[in-house]
């Protein structure tokens, strides 16, 4: 057989995916021959998915045997194209066999120094050890394979307990867990049962028998506590160090570890360095200045069982060595500047008691002195214990420190020549979450320059269209125009809206696919929402059918004179003069957003430039000044209910919307429902919201019911991001009424930390602007926390966030509004109750403010200390400006 038949042969057998069969053929080549092949296949395939699977392990066989460079073997073995298809790893072997081994060690070098995502094999790094015959190199990568081998165990008959000690150079292997980010988080992932056979106990079982040498890993396991790092990844080495046992003589040898991780280790560790420093404390084997030191430290942590537990084990010190109380009492004073009332209380129980035993002046001068952290009614029983005099201080005036409103920005104009115009357009294709100046200056520069020269617009827009799916796709094609902008593919992902407009300039969609928005025909999405993306989707297929027709207008009435979507009366007016002057028709659409969008607040501005309008003598003209004068031009009744537990805000229909506005813009006004079941739509994304808010900037309302079930699975659902909108909301026009109000409260009560955050901005703007109600926000928030649907704790944390910025006026007014409904008669206590009593309290002390919560009374004279009633009395006597004893 000649070599070209051979040639022809294994060729054909890569092709047809025959891998067996192109192993066999390959053996009797030598490296260097077809990579030219082999490369040109590669290239070939990335187009056609449908061979991938069956052709790339033959490929990514023939591959190896053929290259000669070390480098290129390690990467083409790594390569991404055959990560889900590549060659058994015995075939990978057998056709590097006969290499030397120096190449062999360098190649396996190479492949354990790739990235983790490369997700290196541990069977083929393995292998080319044993071939090169040297141990494995130990890089985070092969660390992770090894995990991802071992942890492979529980789909097979073999154990972790097996693969572990059958592993080679294992004391290096495992000294590299211990070196690797996110070892531990991914040692985690075994899908099995603890049953004595996961990593935690076979490590600590194998150090028990001597495989693994003990001290080796208890200071490897300190030290990567030490380090820090995400909680799954900590928690899986902390298991692991309790496994291990550590001895008495261990524990006291690592003092200072145990310190510093009580002082800054996760919560789950730091409570076991605690427990051990507690134990050797008591046993007399921790020196008192660092006991001193350790309780400083836990005293600044936010962990009220910390805190907790440090104060108990002093309490048991002092008892057991009173001499130690001039060391040790001191430290309270870091303990009265906690948040928690609990923990001060805590604290000045303990000084009491023990207080009698401290003989240094200058102590008991210091803790006088940490007193002024303490809430009025604790500070003058901590100051009388000291035997110091209360200061007859005159409180100074609370001013509330609210953020400065928010000023939207003026959009520049839009880009006016095709370079700058492709440049800013590139850049918004290649973001995710494109804002809406951003949007809507690119939206407005593509007609006017299509308006002024087409054809100058297409030649600069090539590169552009270039880097599209759809650009010139196959016709079998998903990403076809034709399929990709498909009437029912409704987004209001910015960059779909722009890539239609641009499909539209180059005619690679037909005028079918753009009329159904021209024509208001879309069909219907039966959601809270979707009117909105709908008449978003239309107002940009209108200018996309006109765009095809080549009959676009001179520029776009609708684009905003401000950041938040807003357009200046004056300047509309300005716009429509000049459509007059030029005989341009509106476009239905377009006009629609444009009134949607016109700024009303301003009352004289708003009329002056009706008159102007009404002057065009045109029905657009017209139109406008009627708008602008209307007292409330989209009238509609505000309706609530309350049903699985949650309240939601409906509203009734808008006519004038109905009546008056086109097609897709007229759904606009239709009802919407209270009861409505469905939250999300399929079509709804994150980066959809902001251009949403830009469609009725002066209308928060029609906004606010259509967020609010958002806003609600931020808080009941525990989904993320769904209140992210709301301080953009707050920042909008019109009446902030129930639904508005509605969006915060739940807001406020989000599981996740950022979306409580976006909450307290809202909060803080509507406050700043003057349009917070605090009566009625506080009545939602009673409401919502009675019926479970928001947390008392998560709510606590929001407005404790709020205040701390200077707004504990306006946080105060919101708790007094909120409280009677938690504290009415025959209402189960909510779990954090006492955190938002305790937040009342610290406003009221703060500002000064008096007066009587309803239900208050009751829940302070109950007997007993829990935080609950601690609270209460404390809220009581704030708001009464009596000091309780």
């Amino acid at each position: 057989m000649t070599k070209a038949t051979t040639e022809h042969e294994v060729c054909a057998a890569v092709r047809e995916g025959a891998t067996d069969r192109a192993a066999a053929l390959l053996a009797a080549m030598h490296a260097g021959e077809l990579v030219p092949e082999w490369e040109r296949l590669r290239k070939e395939l990335r187009q056609e998915w449908g061979r991938q699977r069956q052709v790339y392990p033959a490929l990514h066989l023939a591959g190896a045997a053929s290259l000669t460079g070390a480098a290129a073997v390690a990467t083409w073995l790594t390569a991404a194209d055959f990560r889900w298809a590549a060659a058994p790893v015995g075939l990978l072997l057998g056709a590097l066999r006969d290499r030397e081994p120096q190449w062999l060690a360098d190649v396996a070098r190479r492949v354990a120094a790739r990235p983790v995502a490369a997700g290196v094999d541990h069977a083929l790094l393995d292998g080319l050890a044993r071939l090169a015959d040297c141990p494995p190199p130990v890089t985070e990568a092969s660390v992770h394979a090894w995990i991802q081998h071992v942890n492979g165990a529980w789909t097979k008959r073999d154990g972790v307990d097996a693969r572990i000690r059958a592993t080679r150079h294992l004391a290096a292997m495992t000294a590299g867990l211990f070196a690797t980010a996110d070892a531990g988080r991914a040692m985690a992932n075994l899908y099995s049962a603890d049953d004595g056979d996961s990593w935690v106990t076979v490590l600590a079982r194998l150090t028990a028998e001597g495989v693994l040498e003990r001290r080796a890993m208890v200071e490897d396991c300190v030290a990567r506590l030490l380090r820090g790092g995400p909680a799954a990844d900590q928690r899986v080495f902390h298991n692991l160090l309790t496994a291990l046992e550590l001895t008495g003589e261990e524990r006291r040898a690592r003092t200072a570890d145990w310190s510093a991780l009580a002082a800054d280790g996760i919560p789950t560790v730091a409570a076991h360095a605690q427990a051990v420093l507690g134990e050797l404390a008591l046993a007399g084997d921790l020196p008192d200045q660092e006991l001193a030191d350790l309780s400083a430290s836990v005293f600044f942590r936010p962990e009220k069982k910390l805190v907790r537990a440090q104060l108990v084990l002093l309490g048991k010190v002092l008892s057991a060595r009173p001499d130690a109380a001039n060391l040790l009492l001191p430290g309270l004073s870091h303990a009265f500047g906690q948040p928690d009332a609990d923990a001060q209380e805590r604290a000045l129980r303990l000084l009491e008691r023990h207080l009698d035993k401290v003989t240094d002046e200058e102590a008991r001068g210091e803790l006088g002195h940490a007193a002024a952290q303490l809430s009025p009614a604790l500070r003058v029983r901590a100051l009388t214990a000291l035997g110091l005099e209360a200061r007859d201080e005159t409180p100074e005036a609370y001013e509330e420190t609210l953020p400065p409103v928010p000023a939207p920005a003026r959009l520049a104009p839009a880009p006016s020549s095709p370079a700058e115009l492709v440049e800013e357009t590139g850049a918004l294709l290649a973001r995710r979450d494109a804002d809406v100046a951003s949007f809507e200056r690119v939206l407005d520069g593509l007609v006017r320059l299509a308006h002024r020269d087409r054809a100058a617009l297409l030649d600069a827009l090539a590169p552009v269209l270039a880097r599209t799916e759809w650009y010139d796709a196959a016709p079998d094609s998903w990403r076809t125009p034709e399929r990709y902008f498909a009437v029912d593919v409704a987004y209001c992902d910015a960059r779909h809206l722009v890539e239609m407009l641009l499909a539209a300039s180059t005619g690679q969609v037909s005028e079918e696919v753009l009329r159904p928005g021209t024509h208001g025909t879309a069909p219907a999405r039966h959601c809270a929402h979707s009117p909105l993306c709908l008449a978003l989707d239309a107002r940009v297929r209108e200018v996309a059918h006109r765009m095809r027709a080549g009959s676009v207008p001179p520029f776009l009435l609708s684009t905003p004179t401000w950041s938040t979507g807003s357009v200046d009366p004056s300047e509309l007016v300005d716009r429509l003069e000049l459509y007059s002057a030029a005989g341009v028709v509106p476009l239905r659409n377009d006009f629609a957003q444009a009134l949607l969008r016109v700024r009303r607040a301003d009352r004289p501005a708003a009329e002056a430039a009706a008159a102007r309008a009404a002057t065009l003598v045109t029905p657009e003209g017209e139109h406008l000044a009627r708008w602008l004068t209307a007292s409330d031009p989209l009238p509609a009744t505000p309706e609530r209910r309350t049903v699985d537990r949650r309240v939601r805000p409906g509203l009734g229909e808008c006519p004038a919307l109905l009546k008056d506005f086109p097609g897709a813009f007229a759904r606009l006004g239709e009802p919407v429902p209270a009861d409505v079941q469905r939250f999300w739509c399929y079509h709804f994304e994150d980066g959809a919201r902001p251009h949403l808010l830009a469609m009725l900037p002066e209308d928060r309302e029609l906004l606010a019911v259509r967020l609010v079930h958002d806003a609600i699975a931020s808080a009941v659902q525990d989904q993320r991001r769904g209140a992210a909108v709301l301080p953009q909301l707050a920042e909008s026009g019109g009446p902030a009424g129930p639904a508005t109000h509605l969006c915060v409260a739940y807001g406020l009560g989000s599981r996740h930390p950022e979306d409580r955050l976006a909450s307290v901005d809202a909060l803080l703007v509507l406050a700043a602007r003057g349009q917070l109600d605090p009566e009625r926000l506080g009545a939602d928030l009673g409401e919502l926390v009675t019926l479970g649907a928001v947390k008392a704790t998560r709510l606590a944390d929001s407005l404790r966030t709020a205040a701390a910025t200077g707004a504990s006026a306006t946080v105060g007014g919101v708790l007094r509004h909120a409280l009677p409904a938690l504290l009415a008669e025959g209402v189960e206590p909510a779990r954090g109750l006492g955190d938002l009593l305790g937040m009342a309290a610290e406003c009221a002390e703060r500002t000064g403010s008096t007066g009587a919560v309803p239900g208050l009374d009751r829940v302070a004279d109950r007997s007993g200390s829990s935080r609950l009633v601690l609270e209460a009395r404390r809220l009581r006597a704030a708001l009464s400006g009596e000091a309780v004893r």
